[in-house]
């Protein structure tokens, strides 16, 4: 499912106007991304956690040359489905 897709099903689903349910999926990316961006966890409850994590330096290779190379730390997003969406896929 892509964004299109996702928008027209929640508008769909909720009754909201399409232009609604883009703006408030857009804000919520945003509220998301600067809480993550600061080092806070987001938990959205029945659905998902996300959490920054950090990596640390390690060794790669150059796909074109096959030169090995250092990458250098940094920082992810770790998301972590709850039990009950898990358990839903699961079809339980």
């Amino acid at each position: 499912m892509n964004r299109a897709e996702l928008v027209q099903a929640l508008a769909q689903q909720s009754g909201q106007p399409k232009e609604a349910v883009e703006q408030v999926l857009g804000a919520l990316g945003d509220v998301v991304g600067e809480a993550l961006t600061s080092g806070e966890k987001v938990s959205l409850p029945g659905l998902l956690t996300a959490e920054r994590v950090e990596r640390a330096e390690r060794q790669g290779r150059n796909p074109q040359t096959g030169e090995s190379m250092t990458i250098p730390a940094g920082h992810a997003v770790k998301l972590t489905a709850v039990s009950s969406l898990k358990a839903q896929v699961r079809g339980r």
